[in-house]
């Protein structure tokens, strides 16, 4: 994995933040803050790399992994799943049931909006997927949604990366990834609390509207 992310580090363009956030956004263990950050860091530094097109690429990476977990999990069925996650294959991805299971129960308690939601919270974005497909989800919201939750993530990585250009003492891509590392983790959280927050109120909203219309 190391050798990917070198690999990965040393040939940064859109065909490879592309690439590598399709492989971060499937099952495949991979950190998505050691592709996007360091790509708008580099693009903050030269003309070789538009910030837009680094978000964007890293977007549509993301939906491409998204899709694959989606029609694995929607045609392989969830028996399969379950048993791929138990196997020394599944482990070698750092794959579990329990993870399955947590990932699984999320998208039942919060339903479609979960794989827009999902996709802030560490430890469920890349596997919010899987119930989405095991639930035989429509396409197009499962798009929408995942598009949505990828391009918040990956603006605020981007975000990141682009600012630590001006912040002093960074001088390499691994004391870059540190500091990303730390930020991507708090300001995810933090906006994983303003999506719940507008959930919350508006769900508040339709309740009152509902009792008004009721009476």
């Amino acid at each position: 994995m190391e050798s990917i992310i070198a690999w990965g580090l040393a040939h940064l363009n859109y065909w490879t933040i592309m690439l590598l956030m399709a492989v971060e956004s499937s099952f495949i263990p991979f950190p998505s803050e050691v592709v996007v950050p360091p790509a708008a860091y580099k693009a903050a530094g030269s003309a070789e790399l538009s910030v837009f097109l680094v978000w964007l690429f890293a977007t549509i990476g993301a939906n491409i992994g998204a899709l694959i977990n989606y029609y694995l999990a929607r045609y392989l069925g969830r028996p399969i799943v379950y048993a791929f996650a138990k196997s020394k294959v599944g482990k070698l991805f750092l794959l579990s049931p329990e993870k399955v299971v947590k990932a699984e129960e999320y998208f039942d308690k919060n339903g479609a909006i979960s794989t827009f939601v999902g996709r802030l919270i560490p430890g469920i974005r890349q596997l919010i997927s899987i119930p989405a497909g095991m639930a035989k989800m429509k396409l197009l919201p499962f798009v929408c949604y995942t598009t949505l939750g990828a391009g918040v993530w990956n603006a605020v990585l981007a975000l990141i990366g682009y600012s630590m250009a001006f912040v002093p003492g960074i001088e390499t891509e691994e004391q870059l990834i540190q500091k990303v590392s730390v930020y991507s983790k708090e300001i995810g959280y933090g906006i994983f609390l303003v999506v719940l927050l507008c959930i919350a109120i508006h769900l508040i909203r339709k309740r009152m509207k509902k009792s008004k219309e009721s009476k």
